[in-house]
């Protein structure tokens, strides 16, 4: 079975930055595919940004290219998600995935295994 954690959500003002991590036990995730997803109150859960098996390919929902960037240090166990110049409409609970074979990135959230509890992120004008 594996835990997913995150971390690092809180509360930023517009242009500021957060940086979250997601910290997996129970399995290693060296060769699993990766991804975050994000759900502001009254909307659904939307991709934000996915990991290829290898770490080699990543890439990013429209609304956050250029702006946030995917990583992962397999020596940790863990992936971050750094946000940098957030806006309001960033505000959310960011999810982190795990898809338990190796592919390359994945869009859509059924097409993950495992999931970490979320961490609320807050951006304010």
């Amino acid at each position: 079975q594996v835990q997913l954690v995150e971390s690092g959500g809180g509360l930023v003002q517009a242009g500021g930055s957060l940086r979250l991590s997601c910290t997996a036990s129970g399995r290693t995730f060296r060769s699993y595919a990766m991804g975050w997803f994000r759900q502001a109150p009254g909307k659904e859960r939307e991709f934000v940004a996915a990991m290829s098996w290898t770490g080699g390919t990543t890439d990013y929902a429209d609304s956050v290219k250029g702006r946030f960037t995917f990583s992962r240090d397999n020596t940790r166990n863990t992936v971050y998600l750094q946000m940098n110049s957030l806006k309001p409409e960033d505000t959310a609970v960011y999810y982190c995935a795990l898809h338990s074979t190796h592919h390359d990135p994945l869009y859509y959230d059924d097409e993950y295994d495992y999931w970490g509890q979320g961490t609320q992120v807050n951006v304010s004008p």
